[in-house]
């Protein structure tokens, strides 16, 4: 049997336990996307292939584009570095599509060197003048948690997203949630 203190140890615990265990299980964690965008987009990096953006990376792009042609847009941030022994960054691969696609390339900045989520953002954030508001292009199911990070860095963010694939990885999803979940206990909110 056990003590009562035991179990009033326990019960916090538990509850912390349901608690996230609902949100990961809640089918669609959104953030409103912006009605209007800033003048600086930013494209947060997904993999590429040999020079070619990931059929992911493609709807972040096709969407920073589509954003772009409204007028509203005055230049697109594609961050993303490498991988060791790749040739091509994502920001490069992704500023080329971009331009091949009626871009000019004034309006264009490649961050090259990130590897992560956050690094995308301070990169993206050095590379603009202080205090520029952005808007985050990335995909339906990470910009929950990147748009907690850039404000949990202090960018003065919204987030325009781009639609998830029919097809998306099921481990993607669940990964993404249990990671805003951490943040918000670690108290990085929305």
């Amino acid at each position: 049997m056990r003590s009562r203190g035991a179990t009033l140890t326990l019960l916090p615990l538990a509850v912390a336990a349901l608690l996230v265990a609902g949100f990961v299980l809640t089918p669609n964690l959104r953030v409103q996307n912006a009605a209007t965008p800033h003048p600086t987009l930013v494209v947060l990096g997904a993999a590429q292939y040999a020079g070619k953006p990931s059929p992911a990376f493609q709807r972040r792009l096709d969407h920073a584009l589509t954003l772009y042609r409204t007028g509203d847009v005055e230049q697109i941030v594609v961050t993303g570095g490498r991988r060791a022994g790749d040739p091509y960054t994502e920001g490069g691969v992704g500023t080329t599509y971009l331009a091949h696609q009626g871009v000019p390339q004034g309006d264009l900045i490649a961050e090259e060197r990130s590897r992560t989520t956050v690094q995308n953002l301070q990169n993206a954030r050095a590379a603009l003048s202080p205090d520029t508001p952005i808007t985050l292009v990335t995909d339906e199911a990470h910009a929950p948690r990147a748009l907690a990070l850039a404000r949990a860095i202090g960018l003065n963010a919204n987030v325009s997203a781009s639609p998830l694939s029919a097809r998306v990885n099921r481990s993607y999803l669940l990964r993404e949630k249990v990671a805003l979940a951490a943040y918000a206990l670690i108290g990085i909110r929305l």
